[in-house]
């Protein structure tokens, strides 16, 4: 199905859909932004199907899908990950997350700049949307994003969030040879779809743990 208005607002619909049955299981409340991803991106996914009907340009549709998809996925992602692993982590999975969600939170903070400072632009090109914003240095803020994105994914110490990294990271490569200037579009809404994942991951741990805002157990005698 090639991508469109009505493309984004099925698949956005469906992916916010499983998002919120993500939130809804989960069982702890560091877990949440993990859980969370498929609500964000399939949201995400809608707000580019209003971007569709306004037929690119400026606006506020162009600016909310490249916030979400720069600055908040590069601090979301790692720390998200960060917080899953808890502090009963091992000591070496936790300070090797330490670092992309370090990357993360400096290419967060100047593509943040750069949004707040330069006009962001989006246009139809055919099937597909391209966006458009100046960015300094953009090979390097580029290779910061993506480690930021996958790189936590793909170190994590559970193996559900390693296979959600690897996928993401075959769709990145795909999508950039395929959809060069485009990429931004293209690896978002293929993200979108990978997080679906994220209910496995759900699922496996919701029967072993009791939910994170019910009232702590007492000793009785």
């Amino acid at each position: 199905m090639c991508w469109s208005a009505t493309a984004d607002l099925a698949a956005g619909t469906a992916i916010t859909a499983v998002g919120l049955v993500c939130v809804a299981r989960t069982r702890r409340a560091r877990d949440l932004p993990v859980a969370a991803l498929p609500l964000l991106l399939g949201g995400h996914q809608l707000v580019e199907a209003a971007l569709w009907n306004s037929g690119g340009g400026r606006g506020p549709a162009t600016t909310a899908w490249a916030v979400i998809a720069l600055p908040l996925l590069a601090v979301w992602v790692p720390w998200g990950v960060l917080l899953a692993a808890g502090p009963a982590a091992d000591p070496a999975v936790r300070r090797r997350l330490l670092v992309p969600a370090a990357v993360g939170s400096a290419t967060s903070g100047f593509l943040a700049y750069c949004l707040a400072t330069r006009p962001v632009t989006a246009e139809i090109r055919g099937h597909v949307v391209g966006y458009g914003v100046s960015v300094p240095y953009l090979p390097l803020v580029l290779a910061g994003y993506l480690f930021a994105t996958l790189g936590p994914l793909l170190l994590a110490g559970d193996r559900l969030l390693r296979v959600l990294g690897a996928v993401m990271a075959a769709g990145a490569a795909f999508c950039a040879l395929v959809w060069r200037l485009e990429f931004a579009s293209t690896w978002c809404a293929f993200a979108a779809v990978a997080s679906l994942l994220v209910l496995g991951w759900v699922r496996r741990d919701a029967g072993g743990r009791g939910h994170w805002f019910s009232a702590p157990r007492t000793n009785s005698r």
